[in-house]
């Protein structure tokens, strides 16, 4: 059985950085796309990126965080981290870590979820 397991969530203030990190046990998902999607109170889950392997790495980001996240992964050791600069009240959610990733942005679909870490950007 799949377990993702994030960390790194908090309370930071805007302008701040903030580095999640989702590890996967039970199965190497070095051959599958990882990613994070968060979920504001009141609203859908939205996609936010994916870092995958075609014929090379490769990664996606949803707009709202385009050139402010970034995502990687350590493939030794099953991990994936998001890098979270330029914080924005906005960007307040609870962030979900997603394993088995298949597509991008709304209609990515998705096999294995995490439970989620809280990130909260205050003003």
């Amino acid at each position: 059985q799949v377990q993702l397991v994030e960390s790194g969530g908090g309370l930071v203030q805007a302008g701040d950085s903030l580095r999640l990190s989702c590890v996967a046990s039970g199965r190497n998902l070095s051959s599958q796309a990882m990613g994070w999607f968060r979920q504001a109170p009141g609203k859908e889950r939205e996609f936010v990126a994916v870092h995958g392997w075609s014929s090379g790495p490769y990664t996606y980001y949803g707009d709202s965080v385009k050139g402010r996240f970034t995502i990687s992964r350590d493939y030794a050791k099953n991990t994936v981290y998001l890098q979270m600069s330029s914080l924005k009240p906005e960007d307040t959610a609870v962030y979900i870590c997603a394993g088995g990733v298949a597509g991008f942005g709304s209609t990515a679909r998705v096999i294995y979820w995490g439970q989620g870490t809280q990130v909260t950007v205050s003003s």
